[in-house]
């Protein structure tokens, strides 16, 4: 399967999802104009990839948005809902969320969505200097 890859921009966070290493990195600000136009094609990849990997593969997301809309925090929300429903199947998922020392609502978000899972592993990652 093809590696998903969307370029940062001013309002839209990168998005690498290597597909061999099971490894993908959210990383930047998300508050575009459209964030269903913007995330539809990654929930289909997901969903695709999801369902090509073998049950004993391991995933690990990292996740490190500076600053997201209360759109992208539901997107955020039904991402996590499809990990969820993969890892209740007996998927080993790994969330981790990264955020600065000194950005507190980033750390109470992140905090939010790891009470909100319960099969998913979610790390609350604090990135140094």
């Amino acid at each position: 399967m093809d590696d998903l890859n969307i370029r940062a921009e001013k309002y839209v966070p990168g998005l690498c999802f290597d597909s061999k290493n099971n490894i993908f990195d959210i990383k930047g600000d998300s508050y575009p104009e459209n964030t269903t136009e913007l995330y539809a094609p990654v929930f289909v990849w997901m969903k695709i990839y999801l369902g090509n990997l073998k049950k004993n593969r391991e995933i690990i997301f990292n996740v490190e948005l500076r600053y997201f809309n209360s759109s992208s925090s539901q997107t955020l929300a039904d991402f996590f809902d499809i990990l969820e429903e993969d890892a209740r199947k007996g998927r080993k998922i790994t969330i981790n969320w990264i955020y600065d020392e000194e950005n507190e609502i980033a750390l109470e978000c992140g905090e939010d969505f790891q009470e909100d899972v319960e099969t998913l592993i979610f790390n609350l990652v604090q990135k140094g200097d």
